[in-house]
């Protein structure tokens, strides 16, 4: 469980990405100073960048932020199922939470995708991530080293993530978790 205080953090920095991207999405990311966050988000510009270190790092929160949902997950799957079994029952999850504030990670990630263009996308740190999640599932399972094919699985899982993300910016019809559960099912 989080403490209190890194709960009101996490708000916090919510509040100034939302305030952020409200901004970004009206005037576009390049026309928006880190001075007019701070005023729209009601903090001061030390504040803002004790939470951000550039006004770009604000472009790779969502992305931040899903990855910590899924370390989460993946330490709450009990080790006895399998590392497949864990990974899509981690990114189902993370699913239904993406879903259930479904019209703020569109308005967010479409923020990102027209910013993308003049700068580095937010998941080529995508690397990173996913050797943190092969680490671990491999812990979970009290292997010693994260071979090829956990690397793939986890890679596998991402890029199904991303496919069915982008289907649910573009507004893709019917049941986003049942269309996520069938794209992580591809065989």
């Amino acid at each position: 469980m989080e403490g209190l205080r890194e709960r009101k953090l996490a708000a916090s920095r919510a509040r100034v990405v939302d305030a952020a991207f409200d901004l970004f999405a009206e005037r576009g990311f390049d026309a928006v100073t880190v001075a007019e966050v701070c005023a729209a988000a009601d903090i001061a510009p030390r504040t803002f960048f004790r939470y951000f270190p550039t006004k770009d790092d604000l472009l790779a929160e969502p992305a931040r932020v899903m990855a910590d949902r899924m370390r989460t997950a993946l330490r709450e799957v009990p080790p006895e199922l399998s590392d497949a079994a864990a990974l899509r029952g981690a990114v189902l999850a993370l699913g239904e939470a993406v879903v259930a504030d479904a019209a703020r990670t569109a308005r967010l990630f479409r923020v990102v995708r027209s910013s993308a263009a003049a700068r580095p996308h937010p998941f080529l740190r995508l690397t990173e991530r996913e050797r943190e999640l092969a680490e671990l599932l491999v812990a979970r399972s009290g292997r010693s080293e994260v071979d090829w094919r956990t690397r793939l699985l986890v890679a596998r899982a991402t890029a199904a993530f991303r496919v069915w993300l982008d289907d649910l910016v573009d507004g893709a019809g019917g049941d986003p978790v049942q269309h996520l559960a069938e794209v992580l099912d591809l065989r």
